[in-house]
């Protein structure tokens, strides 16, 4: 019998990992997906692996997230300012786009290697034989013996004496069989909306941050798009060069239009930085919308709004203090952000930790 099983490797799941293991527990972590991350997935070099591009979260504010500056002290992680330099491109707000500067977020910074950086470092510190990738959890049941029994997709059962469950939410809520589960917990997990989950990024990478040269930030404010958003995303050596861009299409244009979505972005970025940029030597595109384990169908229906705190009920141990759920849009701190999945899987890992006290 393992102690503890982590169902999800996402940040909060990896972070309660790594503390239980501290602690001295026999941890496994179950991850449906391929690779570990959930939604803090890099674009890396095919050769080297080094970090191109962020295609999930990019930013921290330190200055305002203490769990975050902790963790990143634990881990040596190094952080840099955010590139904001120069001026802005700025279109349809007027007949043609212009240029002029826009103010950065105060305490704003990004990670050195990208948030990927913070899975890496967690991941290393639980060791690799402790982690499963490609093992979809079907469900949780009690197996008569004061236990919990965790079920695979594959038939495989197997028996822990807690259960963290990472994942989002909704999928939670309604791809998991929990028969102990009473129905307001179910109905706090359906009415979570996983943050970002009906959103795309885009990631141009060039050889070098050419837009620096004329006097441009790399930020693109547009309110005709296809990128509503844009910034500079060249790594702390500047180089290659990068800029990352949040798609404004909606989850059904882009899945009806891929090819018309890639061409128009590329023909917004040559419009903004020279007909240079409209070549970039890969432009990646991920669509979290797509991703079955990310997005549901209730999240493709509603306005993409940040969580608000949910009830207690998500926060509580369940079944006889064996399940706990620990994803970001639980907690109470930062919900949604690289802050809040820290916190939480904080959270319920010293909650195990004082149980057995």
């Amino acid at each position: 019998m393992l102690d503890i099983v982590v169902i999800g490797a996402g940040l909060s799941g990896l972070t309660a990992a790594s503390i239980l293991r501290q602690a001295g527990a026999r941890v496994q972590v179950l991850e449906a997906d391929s690779q570990i991350g959930g939604r803090i997935r890099a674009l890396r070099d095919p050769g080297n692996r080094r970090t191109l591009g962020d295609l999930g979260p990019t930013w921290v504010w330190p200055k305002y997230q203490p769990i975050a500056a902790r963790w990143l002290a634990t881990l040596g992680l190094a952080t840099f300012e955010q590139f904001n330099q120069g001026d802005a491109v700025i279109a349809g707000y007027g007949p043609a786009p212009f240029r002029q500067p826009l103010p950065g977020q105060d305490g704003m910074v990004r990670i050195a290697g990208g948030p990927s950086a913070l899975i890496d470092a967690l991941s290393n510190r639980i060791g690799a034989a402790s982690i499963r990738t490609s093992t979809p959890v079907v469900g949780l049941s009690e197996d008569g013996a004061g236990r919990v029994a965790v079920r695979l997709g594959s038939g495989e059962v197997i028996t822990a004496r807690q259960v963290i469950v990472s994942v989002p939410l909704r999928v939670a809520g309604m791809t998991l069989n929990l028969p102990w589960a009473p129905q307001p917990l179910i109905d706090a997990m359906r009415a979570t909306p996983t943050w970002m989950s009906s959103h795309a990024k885009a990631v141009a990478v060039y050889e070098r941050p050419f837009w620096r040269d004329a006097g441009l930030s790399g930020r693109i404010a547009s309110r005709i798009g296809p990128l509503v958003e844009a910034h500079d995303n060249t790594g702390v050596d500047g180089a290659p060069g990068a800029i990352f861009g949040f798609v404004g299409w909606s989850p059904d244009r882009r899945r009806r239009d891929p090819g018309g979505l890639e061409q128009a972005i590329r023909d917004q970025l040559a419009q903004s930085f020279g007909e240079a940029a409209a070549q970039p030597i890969q432009l990646v595109i991920q669509d979290w919308a797509t991703h079955a384990r990310i997005a549901t169908d209730l999240d493709l229906s509603q306005p993409a709004d940040h969580p608000d705190i949910g009830p207690p009920v998500l926060r509580q141990a369940h079944l006889d203090g064996r399940v706990r759920f620990a994803v970001s849009e639980a907690s109470e701190i930062s919900p949604g952000l690289i802050e809040g999945a820290l916190a939480i899987g904080e959270q319920a890992a010293l909650g195990i930790v004082r149980q057995a006290v």
